[in-house]
C-alpha cells in the first residue's frame, strides 16, 4: 500500500511540473482573427493591433504572467466598430485575440436632422464608409422607434435575399405609419402601423409573383397592405 501511495503521490507531482508554465516565458507573437471578415470588413488585424499599441497592450515581447487578456479585451471592446472582443493566451507562449465586428444593417436620415447607422442590436453606429446597399429610413424618426421598429425591420430585409435585393428606402410619416420604395416598380408600398411586418411581406410577395408578374410592375403607383388579408392598389394616372 505505501508503494502505492508513493506512485501517486509521484505522478501528481509530475503532472503538476508538466503543466506548470515556466516562469519568465515572454510572448512570441500575437494571433488576430476577424471572425466575420468573409461578409463585412469594416476592421483588420492592423487596425486592431494598432489599437493595442496605442494603449501599451501589445503582448509580443512581454512576460506571459504580465499579460491581462482582461485588459486587452476592455480596451478593444471601446472601440465603436468592435461588438466583442476576446482574448486568451495559448500553450505556445502566443495570444489570440478574436474579434466581432458591429454590423450596419440601416442608415437613419430622419426629418429632424440625425444622420446615423444601427447595427444588428439596435445600437447607433458612427457614419463610415459602410456598405451603399444598406437600406435607408427617412421621415419622423426619433431614436426609440429605430430600435424598437425600424432595427427588426431592418434585419428581417437583411436576411432574407429577395427583400434585401429589392427594398431600398424606409418612409415613417407623420403618424408613425411606414412606407416602403423598392428598387424593381414604380410604386410606394404602404405597410401602415410597424405591426406583423413577416405576414405583410408574405402577402406582398405572393402579389408580385402572381399579380404584378402578369399586370406589370409600373401598372400601380401605391400598394397598400394595411388591413389584413388584402391588398389594395392604386393604378398610376394615364
Amino acid at each position: 500500500m505505501l508503494v502505492i501511495a508513493l506512485v501517486a503521490v509521484y505522478l501528481v507531482l509530475a503532472f503538476a511540473v508538466l503543466d506548470k508554465k515556466p516562469m519568465g516565458s515572454t510572448c512570441q507573437g500575437v494571433d488576430i482573427n476577424i471572425m466575420d471578415s468573409a461578409n463585412s470588413a469594416f476592421i483588420n488585424s492592423k487596425d486592431v493591433l494598432g489599437l493595442l499599441k496605442q494603449k501599451k497592450l501589445y503582448p509580443k515581447g512581454m512576460k506571459m504572467e504580465g499579460i491581462y487578456c482582461k485588459d486587452m479585451e476592455s480596451i478593444l471592446q471601446q472601440n465603436p466598430l468592435i461588438e466583442r472582443a476576446e482574448c486568451y493566451k495559448t500553450p505556445k507562449n502566443r495570444v489570440t485575440v478574436n474579434i466581432y465586428q458591429r454590423i450596419p444593417i440601416l442608415r437613419v436620415m430622419a426629418n429632424n436632422g440625425e444622420d446615423y447607422f444601427i447595427d444588428s442590436n439596435g445600437k447607433i453606429m458612427p457614419n463610415g464608409h459602410w456598405p451603399s446597399q444598406l437600406v435607408v429610413a427617412t421621415g419622423y424618426i426619433n431614436k426609440k422607434y429605430a430600435k424598437r421598429h425600424l432595427t427588426p425591420f431592418a434585419k428581417y430585409l437583411q436576411e432574407d435575399e429577395f427583400w434585401n435585393n429589392q427594398i431600398e428606402q424606409i418612409n415613417v410619416t407623420s403618424t408613425g405609419e411606414l412606407e416602403m420604395v423598392p428598387r424593381v416598380g414604380e410604386h410606394i408600398v404602404f405597410l401602415g402601423k410597424p405591426f406583423l411586418i413577416k405576414e405583410k411581406l408574405a402577402r406582398l410577395k405572393t402579389f408580385y409573383e402572381k399579380g404584378l408578374n402578369v399586370a406589370g410592375w409600373n401598372k400601380y403607383s401605391r400598394i397598400s397592405l394595411e388591413f389584413n388579408n388584402q391588398v389594395i392598389c392604386t393604378k398610376k394616372e394615364q
